[in-house]
């Protein structure tokens, strides 16, 4: 089984096929999930109803700018580690000098790269950001109550990426192959759940917002944020 797990012919297999079958579930997944969301929205006349550029963008814009809205400046610390965490961990793997000659191999596509300790530091604060949401699940009353184990599961599948690969680049522990293969499928698994599972939050952040800040701004002639 271990020979199996650093074999060559699984990380040709992990790098090749599967990272087009990862991309594939999500591009499917997505577009199935948002067409779903859109349809259902045109059925109850949501969009004709109550959408409004101007009140969609200003919702947007309240959310996506740190400590904007009352309610994080109301949660300081949380916030800090929330922006922390999407942040490092959307760009973090496109910056990574690693993952961009892999994507100038295969796709001629060269992106623009940070230092090694830049890289460590972002992948860090991704997995000290997954401990402390886990820790407050755990510990804080109104969200231990909403809490479930599907909810640790997604942390799981957040941080897996992020400590195999500072694993593997460090080699730290156990075997580099095996670290190696795991995080290449790690991350497959993150990409493919992202539609079907609460990491969705990333496609549909944008459509919510909109909804919500259109009927607050159009509708109640009050601020969502």
């Amino acid at each position: 089984m271990y020979d199996f797990l650093t074999s060559l012919e699984l990380y040709d297999f992990l790098k090749g096929p599967m990272v087009w079958v990862s991309f594939i579930i999500f591009a499917g997944g997505s577009i199935y999930r948002i067409s779903s969301l859109l349809s259902k929205a045109k059925k109850v006349k949501v969009i004709s109803t109550y959408m409004s550029l101007k009140y969609s963008l200003r919702s947007i814009f309240h959310w996506t700018v740190p400590f904007a809205s009352t309610n994080m400046r109301k949660h300081p610390w949380f916030t800090l580690v929330a922006f922390l965490f999407h942040g490092c961990l959307i760009v973090a793997p496109l910056v990574l000098l690693a993952h961009n000659k892999l994507w100038y191999n295969s796709w001629q596509i060269r992106l623009w790269s940070v230092s090694e300790r830049v890289a460590d530091i972002m992948t860090l604060t991704v997995i000290v950001c997954v401990v402390i949401f886990m820790i407050r699940r755990l510990v804080t009353p109104e969200v231990r109550f909403v809490t479930f184990a599907s909810d640790f599961v997604i942390l799981a599948i957040a941080a897996a990426p992020f400590v195999s690969g500072f694993l593997a680049y460090h080699q730290l522990f156990f075997d580099y192959k095996l670290m190696v293969a795991l995080h290449i499928f790690s991350g497959e698994i993150m990409l493919a759940a992202i539609p079907f599972t609460r990491l969705s939050h990333m496609l549909f952040f944008w459509l919510t917002r909109a909804y919500t800040g259109s009927d607050f701004g159009a509708v109640r002639h009050s601020r969502d944020y």
